[in-house]
């Protein structure tokens, strides 16, 4: 079954904001649910969640069911594309939709289908939670991340670490407010941006 060191590493700390800012019983979408490391974790821990992950790739799909399967509140994993019109899940329903580190590994027109998406399924009130590491101005970037960034940019030119000022530009012309921002281990951060009431 796939692994990804990163994901186990920055489960526990994702988990522990999720639970500062979701009710006991929300229902979240998870966008780019990879390996499904993410999904299998909160969900056990958190069993009233209503867990819906998905992913752009149809051969992650296996992977994440197998390894949520036995968990009541993982639904079925979706093969969903942010650049679709119209995603394959129902909306607004959604108190929270989480995606972890795809911003940087897909094309920049990504970040705008996934603040319009998540505008349509989020309830009033609800969060889009982004996690991953950002170019924030006026702050250095950490060594890691120049690396990072530089290793990404030459495997896709299409690829990188993402200012995080048009990022939320982004969101605002999605109707998204930024919350909150939480700064997270290894140079990565995890932004909460909100629908209005």
């Amino acid at each position: 079954m796939p692994f990804s060191a990163p994901a186990e590493r920055n489960g526990a700390p994702i988990l522990a904001v999720l639970r500062s800012l979701l009710p006991a019983n929300a229902r979240v979408l998870e966008i780019a649910s990879g390996t499904g490391q993410h999904a299998q974790r909160f969900a056990a821990a958190c069993p009233a969640w209503d867990w819906q992950p998905s992913d752009f790739n149809p051969k992650a799909l296996a992977s994440v069911d197998a390894r949520c399967a036995g968990l009541a509140n993982v639904r079925s994993c979706l093969v969903l594309d942010v650049l679709a019109p119209r995603w394959p899940v129902a909306e607004p329903v959604h108190d929270a939709v989480c995606c972890a580190n795809m911003l940087h590994i897909s094309p920049w027109a990504t970040c705008a289908g996934l603040m319009q998406g998540a505008r349509r399924c989020l309830k009033p009130g609800g969060l889009l939670l982004v996690y991953g590491p950002f170019h924030v101005d006026g702050e250095p970037l950490a060594p890691g991340n120049v690396a990072f960034d530089a290793d990404l940019r030459q495997r896709d030119s299409a690829w990188g670490l993402r200012r995080l000022a048009e990022v939320d530009a982004q969101a605002s012309q999605a109707g998204l407010g930024l919350l909150r921002r939480f700064d997270m281990p290894a140079n990565n951060l995890l932004l909460a941006w909100q629908r209005p009431a």
